[in-house]
């Protein structure tokens, strides 16, 4: 496959999966705000953070170095697919293995709430890491639909487990409140379930049907099963060690990903209630970097991962191929740049009036604003160091994997540490100021990796992040102008105060929009063409 075929499949997976994910944050939102009015901010805590955290803990720990190294297999048939087919099976007994470790950990080790306030705590912590094990069930047929580049699939898939989950949210929610946490293990084992459902069905019609590409690894059910070829080893060693290398980088990552919610769960820093304020802040902050700045991410590593060769100097690859990917790479983060400075700037002055609408005074009262103000400076690192990663992990050899993990062996630990510390001296903002300070060593870290990956070609791809001086200008009359209007009309005069407010913000939001259609053509271009179209045309 070419690098320009490899960019348009690509960008339809980025239009999809921007559709998917709008979709799971709308639901996702909506069910928050029903579920708030129904169940006390202690139960949201315990299930938005300790039993989420154990499932995607799981998850992660299981599958993720998998993930990685499965879009660096071959893309014909051959025996070397037996071998990448028969790894993709190992997430199974590895999750079994942590679901053990990790439900002990859970009922045994750490603090276990209060029954009166939230029921049913130890079954549920059972129901979750069984469903995280009923999802692993399906992971080769994931990671071969990702390689493949089934994107309607994913989206049909994930939507349908989405909706039936919440649909059995609400209904128990309103129907059997004193459940408690079963409600949401039910929800959570239902989702998964749909999942399995969904690729079990879909590859079965697949595999059956006369449309089944020649290219594609397997022809037959039994096909997908793991077994031995003409007496070669189960599994590929080169993949082996490379996905070795990726497990023990997620591992890091996880700590990095998920810091906060170690700290609240394992050292108690703050109570369920406020736990669950903070997660509800959180979901809502990270609203913007899940519906634009994930898909992009998860996609175009693929794309970057098929079109360049690990292993290989620049300058001795493919020229055309360098020439796409590093012009790629320049639109994303010409784009995550622009769109990381649009949110701080409106973040700043509609967080107190986004947190009273969504929640009433149990959000907006406290460190409520004040959090997600900070959130919206920390989505800026995140839309950076999302794509600069997505280029640095796609192109590592295995050497510079292995180097990069005791990298992120110190970030982990600088992490915890700070996040202690800052979390005694400001409560909760303390998590993201930590947050923000240890990506912005990542993002430094990526930086000098892709200056050193072009050093000496004609192509410089970091350009991208230097934004337009008559955007900056307008986008700090935008940050003065709102702020202004925040203190003026928001938010205790009654609602036709806030829609003065609403009014000013979408005006400046307007006139931003205008700038940048003005100054950043070639961006505004890339993503009318690639990103927002059905069927995008060649990258020139």
């Amino acid at each position: 496959m070419s690098a320009r075929d490899s960019l348009k499949k690509a960008s339809t997976n980025v239009s999809y999966n921007v559709f998917l994910q709008l979709m799971f944050r709308v639901l996702t939102f909506l069910l928050n705000a029903f579920t708030l009015r129904y169940v006390s901010k202690e139960t949201i805590g315990v299930v938005n953070v300790r039993l989420t955290l154990l499932y995607s803990t799981l998850v992660f720990l299981s599958r993720d170095a998998f993930r990685k190294a499965g879009p660096s297999a071959p893309t014909g048939t051959g025996p070397n697919w037996r071998q990448v087919i028969n790894m993709l099976w190992l997430p199974l007994p590895l999750g079994v293995m942590w679901a053990s470790l990790l439900v002990f950990v859970w009922l045994w080790l750490l603090e276990v709430p209060d029954p009166q306030a939230v029921p049913h705590y130890g079954p549920a912590v059972g129901i979750f890491a069984l469903a995280a094990v009923q999802e692993l069930l399906v992971e080769p047929l994931r990671v071969l639909a990702q390689i493949h580049m089934f994107v309607r699939l994913k989206v049909v898939a994930e939507s349908l487990a989405m909706i039936a989950k919440c649909i059995l949210t609400a209904i128990l929610v309103v129907s059997a409140p004193e459940w408690g946490l079963y409600i949401f293990s039910a929800a959570q084992f239902v989702y998964t379930g749909f999942l399995v459902l969904c690729y079990l069905v879909y590859f079965m019609w697949f595999l059956g049907s006369a449309d089944t590409e020649k290219r594609f690894p397997v022809h037959t059910v039994g096909d997908l099963l793991p077994c031995r070829h003409n007496g070669e080893p189960l599994i590929d060693r080169t993949m082996a060690r490379l996905t070795w290398s990726f497990f023990k980088q997620s591992f890091l990552k996880q700590i990095l990903t998920e810091g906060e919610r170690y700290l609240m769960t394992f050292l108690n820093v703050l109570s369920f209630g406020d736990q669950g304020v903070y997660d509800v802040v959180n979901n809502l902050g990270s609203m913007v970097a899940r519906f634009v700045f994930l898909p992009i991410e998860d996609s175009f590593y693929v794309f970057f991962a098929k079109v360049l060769e690990r292993e290989r100097d620049v300058k001795k690859q493919k020229q055309e191929d360098v020439a796409v990917a590093a012009e790629v790479l320049e639109r994303l983060l010409k784009l995550v740049l622009v769109i990381g400075l649009i949110i701080p700037v409106f973040g700043y002055a509609y967080s107190h009036l986004v947190l009273d609408v969504y929640g009433g005074s149990l959000l907006s009262s406290g460190q409520g604003p004040a959090l997600l103000r900070c959130y919206s400076c920390y989505v800026l690192l995140l839309a950076v160091n999302g794509v600069t990663e997505c280029f640095v992990f796609a192109t590592m050899s295995r050497e510079e994997v292995e180097r990069y993990n005791m990298v992120m062996l110190g970030l982990s630990g600088s992490f915890l540490v700070l996040s202690y510390v800052l979390t005694q001296w400001a409560g909760a903002v303390g998590f993201i100021l930590a947050n923000c300070l240890n990506l912005g060593l990542r993002i430094l870290h990526s930086l000098v990796y892709i200056h050193r990956y072009f050093q000496g070609s004609r192509w410089k791809p970091l350009r991208g992040l230097r934004p337009s001086p008559a955007l900056l200008l307008v986008l700090g009359a935008a940050a003065v102008v709102t702020a202004t209007s925040e203190g003026l009309f928001c938010c205790d005069g009654g609602w036709m105060f806030r829609m003065v407010h609403v009014a000013v913000g979408a005006g400046c939001f307007l006139g931003v929009l205008v700038t940048v259609l003005l100054t950043e053509p070639k961006m505004v271009q890339f993503v009318r063409t690639q990103l927002l179209s059905r069927h995008p045309k060649k990258h020139t």
